[in-house]
């Protein structure tokens, strides 16, 4: 199905994904959202439909790294800020990190602790994928520790059956497609 042949959002995402088996390991079916960022309507479609659920926020929050595109473009389209969480060690201190558990260990989000006032700000967190919810939650965690009111999550593809809706809960989760 090409792109100009959908009917709905949706659709327009599962068009527009490349489905790749056995990436990054056996076993595993892998989303690459790639092909929809590079589609100027894919973009443009997926933008407007994240705007919609952000809209009102004071601030867009990307997540390293393909949440940055996501939410770069969204912030461009609502006229507000978009504060990057980077990995781990990709900023210069101070920071504010965030710690949490993978299935192979552990990882750390940052964000600047000087030069930008996070307080009683709303934020929209966006980015790619929702899948075990582990990194949504914590750059959730990360923000409101850093003072700021996280209103929702809202991002492109939600692989449901990894249980990331049920981490997050009881803040808003709003995906473009949930297979």
């Amino acid at each position: 199905m090409g792109a100009g042949a959908v009917t709905s959002v949706s659709e327009l995402v599962a068009s527009l994904t490349r489905e790749v088996s056995n990436f990054p390991t056996a076993g595993i079916e892998f989303k690459d959202l790639t092909p929809l960022f590079a589609d100027r309507h894919g973009l443009a479609v997926v933008t407007e439909a994240l705007a919609e659920v952000a809209a009102g926020a004071d601030l867009i929050a990307g997540i390293d790294a393909r949440g940055f595109v996501v939410g770069g473009a969204v912030a461009a389209r609502l006229g507000t800020g978009m504060l990057a969480i980077r990995k781990g060690g990709k900023l210069p201190p101070p920071v504010l990190g965030e710690t949490y558990d993978l299935e192979y260990g552990s990882a750390t989000l940052e964000i600047p602790a000087d030069g930008i006032e996070l307080a009683d700000r709303s934020v929209v967190i966006v980015d790619d994928v929702l899948a075990t919810g582990g990194t949504l939650a914590a750059a959730s965690r990360l923000l409101e520790h850093s003072g700021a009111r996280v209103t929702a999550v809202a991002v492109v593809l939600e692989l449901a059956a990894q249980g990331g809706r049920e981490l997050l809960a009881p803040l808003p989760v709003h995906s473009l497609r949930r297979v």
